[in-house]
């Protein structure tokens, strides 16, 4: 049983491409009042086609097709209407600037714009709860905890799970059950009566893992990584993660050239001093990696100031080469070398891994495989700790790494970096 239902990103997705063609007929009609010939809706749709596919990626990469896309009501149409803004200026580009199609749309795209706007925004807010929506089950959770707490608040809070939370057991037809919590064993006998009266049950952890897309940290033991974590190399997956690797940072690495010299003169009119630095890095297996980057900092304390160092400050240029990321860029070839990957958790300064293997149970556990420039934790963790001690925050970030090291696909790789390219057109620093 799928608390969240699965389909919810299909039914989204063809109910967003169904308004935009209707939003493209009901456009032909209002240019010119008149019901559009076959051969005119026709003429407009092969063209248009191709923009759906490029419009619904840009949905994605706003996370409008993310699994709690449905509860952020208030965030939608900011969202929706960024997305739209996005698509016109593709759409002007595709039609102006690619002139394959002999039409050049002014009027069309501008209603159809408008149009799509609007019926995608009553279709995400009315008509997938008439669609899309599922029996809702009554619930209770058999265990306790902070993860106990948080899963039963978000579940009973939002319309988008086909579960309620409720106090009295004969109330439920779900009973979710974490399965070391103390003291659940003694009462296994009786709930497992409870399967001849049409009862399901369900592991916590992985209600957990499907609702949060992380692991529950403090719910994990040795039984857990044993049955979950393995070494044993994905074959198939990592000869082509690799191969991307190449391929891709070979491209914009060729590509992020065309901004180095504005970084040098930048960087030399800001404070005169070097222009590149590079520090070590826990790599894959605990090896100690050499990563390049362009210098943000007054100096290049190879990282010293991960241990608190309050002597070392941004510098002016070095706070937009941050922002933007720009200062991350010579790490393409770090990618090409093999030293780190595109995707994968970041790697992390050799004096703050000491700390947080000392701190943190299991935190070790993350450097099994290469790590990335960007990963699950960095697209999905606000808090997120950055080259300072922060314990806290690095136990939430190991709990998303964990999660990525379980489920590790092609697929998740694919939404870790276009949820990353959203990140980098948004301006928002990880």
């Amino acid at each position: 049983m799928k608390i969240v239902g699965s389909k919810e990103p299909l039914i989204l997705l063809f109910g967003d491409l169904f308004f935009f063609v209707i939003s493209l007929w009901l456009s032909l009609f209002l240019r010119s009042f008149s019901i559009p010939s076959l051969a005119l809706f026709k003429i407009h749709l092969v063209p248009f086609s191709i923009l759906f596919i490029v419009y619904a990626t840009v949905f994605f990469i706003a996370g409008l097709y993310g699994k709690h896309t449905t509860i952020l009501r208030s965030k939608l149409p900011r969202t929706l209407l960024n997305a739209q803004i996005t698509n016109s200026l593709i759409a002007i580009v595709f039609f102006y600037f690619i002139p394959l199609f002999g039409i050049t749309p002014k009027t069309i795209l501008f209603i159809f714009l408008a149009l799509s706007f609007a019926l995608v925004l009553l279709w995400r807010i009315y008509g997938y709860f008439l669609i899309g929506s599922q029996r809702v089950e009554n619930a209770v959770i058999v265990g306790s905890g902070i993860e106990a707490k948080e899963l039963v608040d978000e579940v009973n809070n939002n319309d988008v799970y086909n579960l309620k939370f409720v106090s009295k057991v004969e109330d439920a037809s779900v009973i979710v059950v974490d399965f070391s919590e103390k003291g659940v064993q003694s009462i296994l006998p009786s709930l497992y009566k409870k399967i001849f009266s049409g009862v399901n049950f369900l592991d916590f952890n992985k209600v957990y893992e499907d609702i949060f897309d992380r692991v529950p940290l403090s719910l994990l033991s040795y039984e857990w990584f044993l049955e979950n974590i393995s070494t044993h190399p994905r074959t198939i997956h990592d000869s082509l993660k690799r191969l991307m690797d190449i391929i891709l940072s070979l491209i914009l690495g060729v590509v992020s050239l065309v901004f180095y010299p504005f970084v040098f003169v930048a960087i030399k009119l800001d404070d005169k001093g070097e222009i590149f630095i590079s520090q070590e890095r826990v790599g894959q297996a605990g090896k100690l990696v050499k990563i390049y980057k362009f210098r943000s900092m007054k100096r290049n304390d190879m990282g010293e100031y991960g241990n608190g160092s309050s002597s070392n400050t941004i510098t002016r240029v070095g706070a937009f080469l941050r922002k933007s990321r720009i200062d991350e860029l010579p790490q393409l070839w770090n990618v090409l070398l093999g030293d780190i990957s595109l995707i994968g958790p970041r790697p992390e300064l050799p004096a703050l891994a000491k700390t947080y293997e000392k701190e943190i149970p299991y935190y070790n556990v993350r450097h099994i495989i290469k790590p990335g420039l960007s990963g699950w934790a960095q697209i999905h963790q606000e808090n997120h700790p950055h080259h300072k001690e922060a314990v806290e925050e690095t136990k939430e970030k190991l709990t998303y790494d964990l999660y990525y090291i379980k489920e590790r696909s092609l697929l998740l790789d694919l939404k870790i970096a276009l949820r990353t390219i959203k990140t980098l057109l948004s301006r928002v620093g990880v």
